[in-house]
């Protein structure tokens, strides 16, 4: 990590307070479907959790960070949001409940120093979630992030992006992650009216520990925080279960 970068992660330290234990229970999604297939009944805490974007996705990153900050903001502390490349749209995830007094973000070029910042803000304790954008991630650094939040209690969300199609290919490699998704936008539900509606996701849970992998069809969260359930998926009638923080995107 370069002296600018611990400079500005050393002002971050001073924002988030002193480190402590948080919460080390489940943070269910509020979908009997998808909470059946997570042991326990939802995502872990205190775990590290991977989260890519399917087709080209992987490459822009929008719908897997979308999931990111849905997760991120349902718990509740102050979250921090690492990053490497420009294009991270903060309004989107106002919408999505990470309001800006909630999210705090560190932006650095240097994959290093996003891993680097990574580890210690899971390490410190002072906040609920940390989400950072990072491309290849070995075993053996995911375990260090895993032991990270465990430790403390604190979420860990693993943004996988890539700056070419190719080197998604990394995705399948494995990790100490405790989950893995993989998020893709698909077609949605034909409206009356165009540019109105919610985009369709295929959530696809790739990974579980103690658990089965499984696929589901849902729409993003909207800005009062509901997972839509498809029509074709609800009897005919458009449903949505509570809990959640996104606005589609």
């Amino acid at each position: 990590m370069s002296l600018d970068n611990r400079a500005q992660f050393r002002a971050l330290r001073a924002r988030f307070g002193g480190g402590h234990v948080h919460d080390r229970s489940i943070l269910p999604f509020g979908n009997d479907e998808i909470d059946r297939k997570l042991p326990g009944g939802g995502l872990v805490r205190g775990a590290l959790h991977e989260v890519a974007g399917g087709a080209h996705g992987a490459v822009d990153g929008a719908a897997a960070a979308a999931f990111a900050a849905g997760v991120a903001a349902r718990t509740g502390g102050m979250v921090l949001w690492c990053h490497t490349q420009p294009d991270l749209f903060a309004p989107a995830l106002a919408q999505c409940g990470l309001t800006p007094d909630r999210v705090v973000f560190f932006e650095s070029h240097d994959e290093k120093s996003i891993l680097a910042c990574f580890e210690e803000a899971l390490r410190h304790g002072g906040l609920s979630a940390v989400v950072a954008e990072i491309g290849p991630l070995s075993l053996k650094v995911s375990q260090r992030l895993q032991f990270a939040a465990e430790t403390s209690g604190t979420m860990g969300m693993a943004l996988r992006r890539w700056r070419r199609q190719t080197d998604a290919r990394d995705f399948g490699t494995p990790t100490a992650a405790s989950t893995r998704w993989r998020v893709t936008e698909i077609e949605a539900d034909p409206l009356p009216v165009r540019g109105v509606g919610r985009a369709k996701w295929l959530l696809e849970l790739m990974r579980v520990r103690g658990g089965e992998c499984a696929d589901f069809e849902v729409e993003a969260f909207d800005a009062q925080g509901h997972l839509g359930i498809p029509a074709h998926m609800a009897d005919g009638s458009v449903t949505t279960v509570a809990g959640w923080g996104r606005a589609a995107s």
